[in-house]
C-alpha cells in the first residue's frame, strides 16, 4: 500500500522541529530544496498497490536514502545506519521531526532498486545531471585510469603456471621429446 510523503512544512507545536534546528545554507538542505520530490513522488508511485499489503515506506525516504548512498559511497547497510546518526539525512530525507530509530531494512533498498528497474534508476541519473545544469555539459571528458586494475600477472598465480606448462609441451613437442606425462 503506497504511503505519500508529506510535501508542505509545518511546525510542530508540541515537538521541536528538525529543520528549526539545522544550518538552512547546508549544501545537503539546499541539495533537498532542489530535488523535484513530487515529480519522482508520482512517477514512482506507479510500483504500489493504493490498498494493498502493508503501508510503505515513503517514496522520499527510500529515494533519499539512494542519493545518499550514491553522495556519500556508502553501502546500504552503512547509509541507513547513517540515518539514524545524522539530523541532516533525517531532513533531506523529508522527515520533520528527529527519529531515532532506523528508517528501514537496508535490504528495503535493494526491493526499491527493483521496484524502480532500469528506467526509474534513468531517471534519477537524469535528474542529477539536470541539478548540475551547463557544468554537465562538457566538450572533453577526462578519464583518470589510475584505479583500473592493471593486466599484471604475479609468479603466483595459477594461470602463470599454466601458461608455462603449455609453453614446455609444446616446446617439448616441437624438439621431439616424448614426455611420459602431459600436465594440462
Amino acid at each position: 500500500m503506497l504511503r505519500h510523503s508529506s510535501t508542505i512544512h509545518q511546525p510542530n507545536l508540541f515537538g521541536t522541529d528538525l529543520l528549526m534546528q539545522l544550518d538552512v545554507n547546508d549544501p545537503l538542505l539546499q541539495l533537498a530544496d532542489a530535488i523535484p520530490w513530487q515529480e519522482f513522488d508520482e512517477a514512482f508511485s506507479i510500483h504500489y498497490t493504493k490498498s494493498t499489503g502493508a503501508p510503505s515506506k515513503p517514496i522520499r525516504l527510500l529515494f533519499g536514502l539512494l542519493i545518499l548512498k550514491q553522495l556519500e559511497n556508502l553501502s546500504d547497510e552503512s547509509v541507513v545506519l547513517q540515518w539514524k546518526r545524522n539530523p541532516y539525512y533525517q531532513a533531506f530525507c523529508g522527515m520533520k521531526e528527529f527519529q531515532q530509530k532506523l528508517p528501514c531494512h537496508s535490504t528495503e533498498l535493494v526491493h526499491f532498486r527493483k521496484r524502480l528497474g532500469v528506467p526509474g534508476m534513468e531517471r534519477i541519473f537524469q535528474m542529477s545531471v539536470g541539478l548540475h545544469g551547463e557544468s554537465a555539459l562538457e566538450d572533453v571528458v577526462h578519464v583518470d585510469t589510475t584505479v583500473q586494475e592493471k593486466n599484471i600477472t604475479y609468479p603466483t598465480d595459477s594461470k602463470l603456471a599454466i601458461k608455462i606448462i603449455n609453453r614446455l609441451n609444446k616446446i617439448a613437442k616441437s624438439h621431439g621429446i616424448s614426455q611420459r606425462e602431459h600436465f594440462h
